[in-house]
């Protein structure tokens, strides 16, 4: 079976269930010596299935994810949560609705190639097998049986999620 095969038939599946909003983070050029604000804009929407996105017309590998809201004057006592609430601020002002959940950083998957062979991002074929490793430190999982438990938590979310 091929990688663009099982993502095909993840979709059919997926058809009811929630999608996320997929986006970009834009650094805006210096205006008049000014620095401007960076916005994330929305370049589409995908089903979250682990640390994969599936999009209509192709699989992307995870990056960062934020929830948009306002920007707000606060303390910080790490530079990450500034960042994170920079990111969110971001969002809001690229017009991600309040509350939305957005992914930037994302890698375009290559399907084909995993089915060459290649690996691409998590995605590899391991003994014929395409697989899924599920995490940095973590081995590869075959990934039809990823893709069967992921998909049955983002339709059934156990209760309290």
């Amino acid at each position: 079976m091929t990688v663009q095969t099982l993502l095909d038939a993840a979709r059919s599946r997926l058809t009811d269930a929630p999608r996320e909003a997929v986006g970009e983070l834009i650094e805006p050029r210096r205006l008049l010596g000014l620095r401007r604000s960076p916005r994330i804009v929305r370049r589409g929407t995908a089903w979250h299935v682990g640390v994969l996105l599936i999009a209509d017309d192709g699989v992307l590998a995870t990056g960062d994810i934020v929830r948009a809201r306002a920007e707000v004057r606060r303390g910080f006592t790490a530079e990450s949560q500034r960042r994170r609430a920079e990111l969110a601020a971001a969002a809001r002002r690229g017009g991600i609705p309040e509350g939305e959940v957005v992914h930037i950083g994302w890698q375009v998957l290559d399907a084909d190639a995993v089915d060459r062979g290649e690996a691409s991002g998590p995605l590899a074929l391991v003994d014929g097998t395409p697989s899924v490793r599920w995490s940095a430190a973590g081995g590869y999982l075959p990934l039809s049986a990823y893709l069967d438990d992921r998909i049955e938590l983002l339709r059934h979310p156990p209760a309290g999620a």
